[in-house]
């Protein structure tokens, strides 16, 4: 079996793989989230190293599973969320910033008031400047905590996205790395050369000796040596996790797309070996590749659009509202509700995201009358997600010149009945769930299984007899409910 560690936001989990790609088992441990300052988002790294730990023993107890039976371990990671760690004690010098974390937008809007250096950003990198990513938040921390950037000057600290302080903690200190497609979301990676941009570095006034090396996503990164687990695990790949959701949804063919619906959706397009430059403020990011792919002579890429709430939004509903018992308690009520009585709800608790990348958004509920009730607010909130989603599917199309014919999904919420037939009915193209919504953890899986044997290629890997779901539109007048969308949008936009 191949072994994977899902790291999320907001939980750490475990999962066991067979080969038919079947999930044989889980584990999962929640973490806390830290709320510091309004828009601040953090948390503890130690505290994600010890539910991820637990979260990998509790699978193979429960699965009674011996470490021999393992062939490989896969990671797939929350991305962008940066951690700052002392070298010589292997203990973090501060909490992560969680990508989430809106704390270092006024130095990227600053430093974007240069249009020729935020050119520059996007043609390296393929991002467009923001405090979502990783550079801006190292910055902040060798600033904010005493001494760090003295320290980081002597080379005693490491930098690393939470898979890099996987690796990091997992092999006992022996092995500093990432994989390509984490390295892409940094801000400090150059996806045309494929390494650590100098020049980007001294933007950020980021010393290179905090870096972590760089390798394929179906790499051998080495055995884990780690006091509480057990001997015989070896970790086989890396890929942040949407990027191991569209390799794990098959999607390793241009024009294929997926959307991960979880904290927040993310809707990523292959491709191919051409990097796509956008005219609609998408992300250019590198795409797991099978062995002997992702690398220089080989490197895959996608179309990357980023919703920031999506999931996020039912349990604001249940947690903050007390409009919800559960999060499936969702669909029940959406339902219940014909149409959303003309209320719309924009999310944006955190700015909005692609393709509109306003950082100083903030929500709202549009449209209230005395007629509106909780199934319409919660039916608005679902239909938002689906709204948001439109928005970035025209983006790829005019980009890539390729008009969509399905949409694949992933994550907690496409579990969801209503939001999937809403989805396929406001995008107009059938919408494929697969029967396991595991997607991102069998990413991992095959990436780790391809580099260590396990599976021989892409073709067995496509053979793979995975059931689906397939969500098919109905008829809706899209035109209206997406212009009523937009005004709504409108309201909330600051750009």
């Amino acid at each position: 079996m191949i072994l994977v560690l899902d790291q999320g936001t907001t939980t750490s989990r475990a999962l066991l793989f067979d080969r038919g790609g079947a999930l044989v088992a889980s584990s999962k441990y929640p973490f806390e989230q830290l709320y510091p300052q309004p828009g601040w988002v953090e948390h503890d790294p130690m505290e994600i190293l010890s539910s991820q730990l637990a979260a990998l023993t509790g699978v193979l107890v429960a699965a009674d599973v011996k470490p021999e039976r393992i062939a490989g371990v896969g990671i797939a990671n929350q991305r962008e969320t940066t951690i700052l760690w002392d070298r010589r004690t292997g203990r973090p010098i501060a909490n992560a910033i969680v990508w989430q974390c809106r704390r270092t937008a006024e130095a990227i809007a600053q430093i974007c008031e240069n249009e020729e250096t935020s050119l520059d950003i996007t043609k390296r990198t393929g991002l467009v400047p923001d405090a979502y990513f990783s550079a801006s938040k190292i910055a902040w921390l060798l600033d904010n905590i005493p001494g760090a950037r003295a320290q980081a000057g002597r080379g005693e600290l490491a930098f690393g996205t939470v898979d890099s302080w996987l690796i990091y903690s997992l092999t006992g200190g022996r092995v500093h790395a990432t994989d390509f497609t984490n390295a892409s979301r940094t801000m400090l990676f150059n996806i045309h050369a494929g390494c650590w941009d100098q020049k980007m570095l001294e933007l950020f006034g980021i010393p290179d000796s905090l870096l972590p090396e760089v390798y394929p996503s179906a790499f051998d990164y080495g055995p884990v040596r780690h006091p509480s687990l057990p001997e015989g695990l070896r970790i086989c790949g890396v890929a942040g996790d949407q990027q191991a959701a569209l390799f794990g949804q098959r999607c390793f063919s241009l024009g294929e797309a997926k959307s991960t619906l979880g904290t927040g959706a993310f809707l990523l397009m292959h491709t191919g070996d051409k990097a796509c430059v956008s005219k609609n403020r998408l992300i250019t990011t590198v795409a797991a590749s099978a062995p002997g792919r992702d690398c220089m002579a080989g490197m895959e890429y996608a179309l990357e659009g980023s919703i920031f709430i999506a999931g996020a939004l039912v349990q604001w509903l249940r947690d903050e509202l007390g409009l919800l018992r559960s999060a499936e308690e969702s669909e029940e009520l959406a339902l219940k509700a014909p149409d959303t009585a003309g209320a719309y709800v924009v999310p944006a608790f955190t700015g909005l995201g692609a393709p509109w990348w306003d950082p100083e958004a903030r929500g709202a509920v549009i449209g209230l009358t005395r007629g509106v009730t909780k199934d319409h607010i919660v039916r608005a909130a679902l239909e938002s997600i689906a709204y948001q989603s439109a928005d970035l599917i025209s983006a790829f199309e005019s980009d890539a010149g390729i008009e969509l014919r399905s949409l694949k999904t992933d994550g907690g919420a496409s579990a969801n009945g209503f939001l999937m037939q809403f989805m396929a009915d406001i995008l107009g193209i059938p919408v494929v769930r697969p029967e396991s919504t595991e997607a991102t953890g069998l990413g991992a899986a095959f990436l780790a299984g391809l580099s260590c044997g396990f599976w021989r290629d892409l073709d067995e890997i496509r053979a793979l007899d995975i059931g689906a779901n397939i969500f098919t539109p109905g008829k809706i007048d899209r035109a209206a409910l997406l212009e009523g969308w937009h005004k709504a949008l409108a309201r909330v936009r600051t750009q």
